[in-house]
């Protein structure tokens, strides 16, 4: 083989760090690459949550069939310590996110999240299926009632379908929070929090008083606290 066949086959290869490039692009995850090793899984769910429909191309999305076997990862690698998840969402798919968050809340290691921006709608569940929750100082929730879109047939079976799936969104959330179950339906019926809507807006520290989230914090709490966990020996088995 001459060594210019040899250097256009090295060309067309594409390196380690352009890879690693292609992965936090694509499930937007950071890989341990080759400068860099840690015993804890970081994993950012950001945008929209996209479920079993595909959303426009303009609009950034998490798709949670990527982060269902990195989610299985954590739990089977024996390598893998912990689970750090950052949040900045507006919500979307409420069987995908919810999904999510029961894998998340049934692992057997010391689990994390962190609100950066926002953590809205089906985000709230995703952010209190870890064992502790930080959110950031100025960031914020929004807690409104189920929506959907598309064709709607005005029937009762319709609505309480819906009835159903919001239950489900608030059972989640009262069994993983420390907020009781009629602070969080009076919070998402409220009709004076937000114009031409339904729901409330919960910045950092009204989280944290009403119950939602543990703590107000950033990437360093939520590291330390996760870093504490692991070294004390946490396993939920």
């Amino acid at each position: 083989m001459s060594k210019d066949k040899e250097k256009k086959e090295e060309k067309a290869l594409p390196s380690e760090e352009e890879k690693t490039k292609d992965i936090i692009t694509e499930l937007g995850i950071l890989t341990t690459g080759t400068d860099f090793d840690s015993d804890v899984q970081y994993i950012n769910i950001i945008g929209s949550i996209e479920g079993h429909m595909v959303l426009p191309a303009e609009n950034k999305t998490t798709k949670y069939e990527h982060l269902i076997p990195q989610l299985i990862a954590v739990e089977e690698n024996p390598k893998l310590k912990g689970l750090l998840i950052i949040l900045n969402t507006v919500g979307g798919d409420v069987e995908a996110g919810l999904a999510l968050s029961e894998m998340i809340s049934t692992l057997s290691k010391p689990t994390v999240s962190l609100v950066l921006g926002g953590g809205h709608s089906i985000g709230i569940p995703l952010a209190t299926s870890t064992d502790y929750s930080f959110i950031a100082e100025t960031a914020t929730m929004t807690l409104h009632p189920i929506r959907t879109n598309g064709q709607v047939i005005t029937a009762e079976t319709t609505f309480d379908y819906l009835r159903k799936t919001q239950e489900r969104v608030i059972d989640f959330i009262e069994k993983h929070s420390k907020a009781n179950r009629e602070t969080i339906i009076s919070l998402m019926n409220r009709t004076d929090n937000m114009p031409n809507d339904v729901g409330t807006i919960l910045f950092g520290h009204e989280a944290v008083e009403i119950g939602i989230i543990d703590e107000v914090g950033g990437l360093s709490h939520a590291l330390k606290k996760l870093r504490g966990e692991i070294e004390n020996g946490v396993d939920k088995k």
